[in-house]
């Protein structure tokens, strides 16, 4: 994407400067970063830094992007420092179900496809699911309606009392993780919704407690299955160089046996679901692309492709 430049100044452009800067203060100090250390990130001087904040000088386009990169800000509060300044959104937001991610979902379908016969899901900043492959299955199926209704929030299901909390057998271990890692985003990168969440989860964990291999690689989540206990360990993997804000927000989570036995019970798992496909309708991957303007879809049957928003 090429940003054209634009100049300006706080007489040819009545926006709130003052908001601007004290905007731009207000993630200065949350990254932690002096004026100077700012201005030399930005290839500009302190003095014009300081005029910036204080309201004296408006900055142009590319000094605004140029403050947002030097602060390593998200897409989305790239676009939201933009707006604060007086110019248009720089990143796009796309949905799924854009023409122009065709590829993207395809590629995305086919990693999620290869990961079988192990799950794996297509979630955005709150956690909420977009696609996932049917092996996920193992999380969703038999949850009530209320934790299935569109947009379903993977982190709801995994900690709510009526979702997967009683199977999961080393919850009070294991849940504390979640609600760590969402506190790191958050004082990282501030969200309204992203609190309300945690604020949310946090109500759903009564009791934590440290398992005596708390130093290992990974704390696994040991959940109960029809075919006995598994355990799994997650990995995520994120869009490096998106310049799309819903591409830079993408999180795929692949769950991996952790040991050996899990591993051949989700093998029996995937040869279950796939017999019972071959005798009825045909199994797809779940689906959840539709754009924000449209009106979520209600939770299909198991193996029908889901359609809903994309936040």
């Amino acid at each position: 994407m090429t940003l054209g430049m634009m100049t300006s100044t706080a007489n040819t452009r009545p926006v709130g400067q003052e908001s601007f800067g004290a905007e731009l203060r207000r993630w200065r100090d949350r990254r932690r970063i002096s004026q100077l250390e700012l201005a030399l990130r930005a290839g500009t001087s302190q003095r014009h830094l300081s005029f910036i904040e204080s309201g004296r000088s408006a900055p142009g386009r590319a000094m605004v992007i140029r403050l947002a990169e030097s602060l390593a800000l998200p897409l989305r509060e790239r676009n939201r420092l933009l707006l604060h300044a007086g110019y248009a959104p720089a990143y796009p937001e796309s949905t799924l179900g854009d023409q122009d991610l065709h590829a993207v979902r395809e590629a995305l379908q086919a990693v999620l496809a290869g990961h079988e016969p192990y799950p794996a899901m297509i979630v955005n900043r709150l956690g909420e699911l977009l696609l996932a492959n049917p092996a996920c299955g193992l999380f969703f199926d038999g949850l009530p309606p209320h934790l299935l209704a569109t947009p379903v929030n993977t982190l709801r299901v995994a900690l709510h009392p009526d979702g997967l909390a009683p199977r999961i057998l080393n919850f009070d271990s294991w849940a504390p993780h979640v609600t760590q890692s969402l506190q790191r985003e958050l004082r990282r990168n501030p969200d309204p919704r992203l609190e309300a969440l945690l604020e949310e989860l946090e109500r759903y964990i009564t009791s934590r407690s440290v398992p005596a291999d708390h130093l290992s690689l990974a704390v696994p989540l040991q959940l109960a299955t029809p075919q006995g206990p598994v355990r799994l360990i997650t990995t995520l993997t994120t869009f490096a160089t998106a310049t799309d804000v819903l591409l830079s927000e993408l999180r795929m989570e692949a769950f991996l046996p952790a040991d050996d036995s899990s591993a051949e019970r989700l093998r029996q798992r995937a040869a279950g679901t796939r017999a019972s496909a071959e005798s009825g309708s045909p199994q797809l991957m779940f689906s959840h692309p539709a754009p924000v303007t449209r009106q979520p879809a209600p939770w299909p049957g198991h193996g029908e492709a889901m359609v809903g928003e994309s936040a």
